[in-house]
């Protein structure tokens, strides 16, 4: 497996964008896209990028919204319509650069909400869509969090733990994130509309114990997108299922993945187990 990195010119500024992809052998199959949460980036998705890779046999590609981690800075606050902008603006032109004629989308948190946002508006080209702890409308759990850590980032250790990952931009993204959510002119904010323009399979993945949403939001999208649609709730799991179950989410999307994949068997065999794979993509970025 290849690791390429790349700046792509999108509306704004510059993207960061990391692809993990086979040298040879690749499965003809659409890639994953990763949609990080509200205050992540491509580092912080760690190694499950490649092990999902890995246990897929798909080539993945995360990169880094305008303002965070290696991508451009950016001064002004998100608009209210932040989700809408960056599956409607930023998304197509990442689209465009790097030729992702078909793909799939895996979202964490917001960005699962985007995910799924880009799923209803590009119902040819994404194949499959993954939502992970996603909320789908402005819930007062969600907003009890977002207080909870505002107040926490007051620690000035804290905030530097953050601008390891996104450097002098470190405040701009905490802003970006709480300011919006806490904003009165957010809260009628949903995804309802949308969602039943998602006709492509959809997993939804949320934890039983996840502090910023209840399992009213997988609820939710399961209800009302329009496609076949799967629904796990991890039972003793918080808001990150990746890393606080990350076996059980690359096998629940290998798994989801294979069977979208039909007459390509070789798709859910391809690493032989999903131990192996995991075990694999993790001795190669250790």
């Amino acid at each position: 497996m290849d690791i390429f990195d790349s700046f792509i010119e999108v509306p704004g500024g510059r993207v960061f964008a990391r692809q993990w992809r086979y040298a040879s052998g690749a499965v003809d199959v659409a890639p994953i896209v990763l949609l990080h949460d509200s205050l992540g980036c491509v580092d912080l998705w760690r190694d499950f990028p490649q092990a999902l890779a890995a246990v897929t046999g798909r080539n993945v590609v995360a990169y880094d919204r305008l303002g965070f981690g290696r991508s451009s800075e950016r001064r002004a606050r998100p608009s209210i319509d932040f989700i809408d902008e960056e599956a409607q603006g930023c998304f197509p032109a990442i689209q465009q650069a790097l030729g992702l004629g078909r793909f799939s989308v895996f979202g964490h948190s917001v960005g699962g909400a985007m995910a799924l946002r880009i799923a209803a508006s590009q119902s040819e080209a994404c194949q499959e869509v993954i939502s992970e702890s996603a909320q789908a409308f402005v819930e007062p759990r969600t907003l009890a969090g977002i207080r909870s850590a505002k107040t926490r980032f007051q620690d000035p250790e804290q905030l530097e733990k953050l601008a390891r990952w996104h450097g002098e931009k470190a405040h701009w993204v905490l802003d970006a994130w709480t300011e919006v959510w806490l904003s009165p002119q957010f809260s009628p904010w949903s995804l309802d509309r949308h969602l039943r323009e998602v006709r492509c399979p959809a997993l939804v993945i949320h934890g039983d114990s996840d502090e910023y949403g209840s399992e009213a939001f997988p609820r939710r999208i399961a209800s009302h997108v329009a496609g076949p649609v799967q629904l796990e709730i991890l039972e003793h799991c918080g808001h990150v299922p990746h890393r606080e179950r990350r076996d059980d989410v690359l096998r629940l999307t290998a798994a989801f993945l294979a069977r979208g994949a039909q007459g390509e068997p070789e798709v859910a065999l391809r690493a032989g187990s999903l131990a192996s794979a995991v075990k694999a993509a993790t001795s190669e970025t250790a």
